[in-house]
């Protein structure tokens, strides 16, 4: 028997992304675990998650350290600890470095709420609202040292007429959800 690939997911808020692949993984839709929870937002909704899990949490301050590096070099020797195969940004809202990438190089996927190349950035969903579209998507992408940039991996439009960001944004956490976890399956295989 093949042992299960294991992932680690990366958050910063509450984690609804991390909750799909977690649950995922438990009822046996992903032949993989998640052995950490990475989250640099003490107090975020995503550790509460995780602890529902029984899955192990790094939780960290980025101020409580020197640098990126410094933070990055612990998060490399965690996930190295526990022979991560792939890490999966779920609204990790932090720029990786050098030190992550080159570590993880095309193992590291990021999971985004337009269709890139179009919209990069924190405010994707408020950007293309104000911009007027009217088809928005999800993109998930390998991640690189360009901002939202990387091979992207899977894409899913769904169509909105209005201008209201939270119902794309709740539009598009279903879609999120649904193809987060295909597409770890995909990779994983």
């Amino acid at each position: 028997m093949t042992q299960k690939k294991k992932l680690a997911v990366f958050a910063s808020g509450s984690g609804t992304n991390f909750e799909a692949i977690a649950a995922a993984c438990a009822d046996g839709r992903l032949d993989a675990e998640v052995v950490l929870m990475v989250c640099d937002k003490p107090g975020a909704l995503v550790i509460e998650r995780a602890q529902r899990f029984g899955i192990e949490s790094f939780v960290f301050s980025p101020k409580s350290y020197a640098s990126k590096a410094d933070y990055e070099k612990e998060i490399v020797e965690m996930l190295q600890a526990r022979q991560v195969d792939l890490v999966c940004l779920a609204g990790y809202m932090r720029i990786v470095s050098d030190v992550l990438l080159n570590a993880y190089r095309g193992k590291i996927i990021n999971i985004h709420p337009s269709l890139l190349p179009a919209f990069k950035g924190a405010h994707a969903v408020e950007d293309a609202v104000a911009y007027g579209v009217k088809v928005y998507g999800i993109t998930i992408h390998f991640v690189d040292e360009t901002l939202d940039g990387g091979k992207i991996i899977a894409q899913r439009a769904f169509p909105y007429e209005g201008n209201d960001p939270a119902e794309v944004h709740r539009l598009g956490q279903k879609i999120e959800h649904e193809i987060y976890v295909d597409t770890i399956r995909k990779l994983l295989i």
